[in-house]
């Protein structure tokens, strides 16, 4: 028998892809995009395209397995070989032996230590709103245990927007097509957000103009019309510098200014102090090319930026982002089909979170919060925690094994013999090398979810199509039979699937008026239903609850009349909350400490960009033979000539990157242009990848650091100085 099921791909990418599965005989035969999506349309990333190769792996874990090695990663193992000698480091248990021995040292731990003893640890490996971020929470809460700060990737970059415009909003992507000047600032749009690639393109087949804004020659970069290398960490002032010139040229909406923004003024004053040829010395970007930017942003119209995480892993991230919103509000773009900024719509959704996580259980329980620790400290946290120390680790979602910074330390802490450590996978990974208990985690085509996205506006069911293969478990499951092995007999751990969903979606967002599970699952997407007034909006007439997603094709243009959802109203220029919270109310820009125009560069001259690679989802399907075939430099250093050249350093010659933090041994990549390179000069590049398949059994993030970002309390993994040197024989 034949079927096909409408799913939505859960992994960390603006797009949300509508997805296609064909099912034969309970087998899984086909993957493809659903051609009904007025986004996606019809196509998949070359990773999703490979998902059989995942479901179907015979790596994948799929039974409850116990250590009986000493932890750490194989030892002496061929790639080929690791995920064979990891199994043999443990033994098969069935789920009943696996959650009782949880649950016995969850008791032990809490009896001795108290419940913050416990820390949950996930973040991205789902953003599903259940299996991301329900059952678990529920569990946890109830439980008491240590709560995690999720910071690691975007809270500095939300935090920057939100300063200005009050809500994580921004320009849906079919207006891009309407774009007649298109800034890719920070965004390798061609490599992780390709949904959006086909309305750039349609806008360019009509004359418009493609920018690209990167320290590195990404995909994209190499795509566009006109290219601008930025070093590393200086995009507020690339951003003020824009400021200066297009007020002091009066190029920016005065009537919009004046209507919808506040601290007009103070940025006037503030933009003086960044000529286009002081911020050349900063940015490596010419003056000449300053203003010739500015002016073309704010003339050739609409103009519209994407602006992607890449600005905000800098130590003054909130600031950088913060910097960068301002600027369509300046020049009023906001106003016109196809103008605007997109950095995250997510806000738009606006789901029962509170439903699904019930943060209150902590409450009944224990009657206080618990403590808070930040995931990017995860190794200061493992090692040096007190009062009490971390003596119990539960990982899904994640990896931090390999993608958190200061890896050496994670390392050392997750090595501890008194650390009991459970991991849900559905592989062996960097992390699995130091589980007491893994147990075996289902792909999304084996559970059923509700999909948000952070790149468009339309909201899916992901209905399960196949049985989770061997005794594979979902979050939602897992968290749910744990927390009966834990004796919590709130109604709450025995919820349905269907009314999670249900409860997410009751929520006080008008957005959502008339979208139920019912008509998810018939209408497979529907669009946010922004015809009905808003905080932010148009402010358009409602539309009748059961009208067609297909049938709404009225733009959203959430703030052409201003209705930001700020404290003042209106888009903030000068922030009273940022002035309250220490931080500069304006906008300004101050060099990273490690950087080389920073306090910190003394030893270390080269820029480090510890970057994500263009075919995995952070760490997701780096192991995936099929899709790691597609990375092509991953163990490699890429230089530029110069920098080469006074290291004594050729093209693949075998080189150690080092800091204060630790060493890594790559291969030298170096360009072959002077002018048309990967990466400027005093800049390297690197792509983060397992520790397992490096000879050394580290990876990038020997060399980055805890230190957190200004705003959002997030990563710094582009604030990073190494040295290099040549490895002779």
């Amino acid at each position: 028998m034949k079927r096909v099921v409408h799913a939505a791909c859960p992994h960390d990418c603006p797009d949300a892809c509508g997805v296609l599965i064909t099912i034969e005989d309970g087998r899984a035969t086909r993957i493809q995009g659903d051609p009904e999506h007025p986004v996606t349309r019809g196509f998949l990333c070359a990773k999703v395209a490979k998902y059989l190769d995942r479901v179907y792996s015979p790596d994948r874990v799929l039974y409850p397995m116990r250590r009986v090695k000493a932890k750490g990663p194989a030892a002496d193992a061929a790639d080929a070989d690791k995920s064979v000698r990891a199994t043999q480091a443990f033994e098969r248990v069935s789920w009943d032996e696996a959650l009782d021995e949880i649950a016995d040292r969850f008791r032990h731990i809490v009896a001795e230590y108290s419940a913050e003893a416990i820390l949950p640890y996930s973040y991205g490996g789902t953003l599903g709103a259940l299996n991301g971020a329900s059952m678990d929470r529920r569990f946890f809460h109830r439980l008491g245990a240590s709560q995690l700060e999720r910071t690691i990737c975007s809270s500095a970059g939300e935090e920057g927007l939100k300063s200005v415009i009050g809500i994580k909003l921004g320009t849906e992507p079919e207006q891009f097509a309407h774009s007649r000047y298109i800034i890719a600032w920070g965004s390798n749009i061609h490599g992780n957000n390709v949904h959006l690639w086909p309305f750039i393109e349609e806008a360019r087949r009509q004359g418009a103009k493609l920018v690209v804004i990167d320290p590195y020659r990404t995909r994209t970069a190499k795509c566009a019309d006109w290219y601008l290398p930025i070093n590393p960490g200086t995009d507020a002032a690339l951003a003020l510098g824009l400021m200066h010139v297009i007020i002091n040229e009066n190029l920016f909406d005065a009537d919009y200014v004046s209507r919808y923004t506040v601290g007009f003024e103070d940025l006037k004053a503030r933009a003086q102090q960044y000529p286009p040829e002081k911020v050349a010395h900063w940015t490596g970007i010419s003056a000449a090319d300053i203003r010739k930017l500015a002016r073309e942003y704010a003339t050739v119209r609409p103009s519209v930026i994407r602006v992607n995480y890449g600005i905000q892993r800098s130590e003054r991230g909130g600031m950088s982002m913060r910097a960068v919103t301002m600027l369509p509000c300046l020049i009023g773009s906001w106003k016109e089909l196809g103008g605007g900024l997109q950095m995250s719509l997510s806000g738009s959704f606006g789901l029962n979170s509170e439903a699904l996580k019930m943060p209150e259980l902590m409450l009944k329980a224990w009657g206080r919060p618990a403590r808070t620790v930040n995931m990017v400290q995860l190794g200061t946290a493992l090692n040096s925690l007190t009062a009490p120390p971390v003596q119990a680790l539960f990982v899904y979602n994640s990896n931090p094994a390999a993608v958190c910074p200061n890896h050496n330390e994670v390392v050392r802490g997750l090595k501890r013999p008194d650390l009991f450590t459970v991991v849900h996978e559905q592989f062996f990974t960097d992390t699995t090398d130091y589980a007491d208990i893994v147990l075996p985690a289902t792909t999304f085509f084996e559970h059923k979810d509700l999909q948000t996205a952070y790149g468009h506006y339309y909201l899916q069911v992901s209905n399960q199509a196949i049985d989770p293969v061997g005794e594979c478990r979902s979050n939602v499951e897992l968290f749910r039979a744990l927390a009966e092995r834990m004796g919590f007999d709130d109604d709450c751990f025995r919820e349905t699937v269907d009314s999670m969903i249900d409860r997410a979606l009751e929520a006080p967002n008008p957005w959502l008026q008339g979208i139920t599970r019912e008509r998810l699952e018939r209408e497979h997407r529907i669009r946010l239903n922004f015809a009905v007034p808003n905080r932010v909006g148009t402010g358009a007439s409602p539309v009748q609850a059961e009208r067609s997603s297909a049938e709404i094709t009225t733009p959203f243009l959430p703030f052409a009349q201003g209705s930001f959802p700020t404290p003042s109203g209106k888009a903030e220029f000068y922030s009273e909350t940022l002035q309250r919270q220490g931080l500069d109310p304006v906008v300004a820009f101050t060099p990273p400490d490690e950087s080389r125009h920073g306090s910190k560069a003394t030893g270390f001259p080269l820029e480090l960009l510890a970057r994500k690679p263009d075919n995995h989802l952070n760490s997701t399907f780096a192991n995936v033979a099929s899709v790691r075939k597609m990375e092509t430099q991953l163990g490699d250093l890429e230089m530029h000539p110069t920098d080469a050249e006074a290291r004594g350093v050729r093209n693949g010659d075998r080189i150690r990157a080092f800091n204060q933090r630790g060493e890594i041994v790559l291969q030298a990549r170096v360009d072959s242009s002077q002018k048309n390179g990967s990466v400027p000069p005093g800049v390297v590049a690197a792509r983060l990848d397992w520790a397992r398949f490096s000879p050394s059994g580290g990876n990038i993030n020997v060399l980055t650091s805890e230190i957190l970002t200004d705003m959002g309390n997030a990563a710094t993994f582009y604030s990073v100085c190494v040295e290099v040197e040549l490895l002779r024989a």
